[in-house]
């Protein structure tokens, strides 16, 4: 994923567990239940903490490789706080502030990618979603 060259155009999201589009690639590498039936909150926080154990896991493997991440804070994606009409955030930043509230990155070496991990929930009733993002760094590092 960090190195596959990105798509020419953009892909829907829900079509395999894995898309992109012009300077991104987004991928769901695990997912819980859904909560449709079931909203019960040991089930949630059971739930939550086998994503963040896997997060955690994952994350140690790649400060290995790569050092601390940063942690990039996702609300300013959402453009609730611009002042410019019709804003849109670029992706896959703006997805990833749709689930999220922030995400770890790690900048990739000798390269303009970056890589980020978060786990993220659409609505109550959804899975909730550990995701990797891939993007070119003029998306985030400015």
């Amino acid at each position: 994923m960090t190195a596959l060259p990105f798509p020419e155009e953009k892909q829907r999201a829900g079509q395999g567990s894995s898309w992109g589009g012009p300077g991104y690639h987004l991928a769901v590498l695990r997912e819980s239940q859904d909560f449709w039936e079931d909203r019960d909150e040991e089930i949630v926080a059971a739930a939550e903490q086998e994503l963040e154990d896997d997060l955690d896991a994952l994350a140690a493997a790649l400060a290995g490789r790569w050092g601390h991440p940063q942690t990039v804070d996702l609300s300013p994606y959402l453009g609730l706080d611009h002042h410019i009409p019709d804003f849109v955030a670029t992706e896959p930043l703006a997805f990833m502030s749709g689930l999220a509230g922030s995400m770890q990155v790690w900048q990739l070496p000798q390269s303009s990618r970056w890589l980020a991990l978060t786990i993220g929930q659409a609505d109550p009733e959804f899975p909730l979603q550990l995701l990797a993002a891939v993007g070119t760094e003029s998306l985030i590092f400015r």
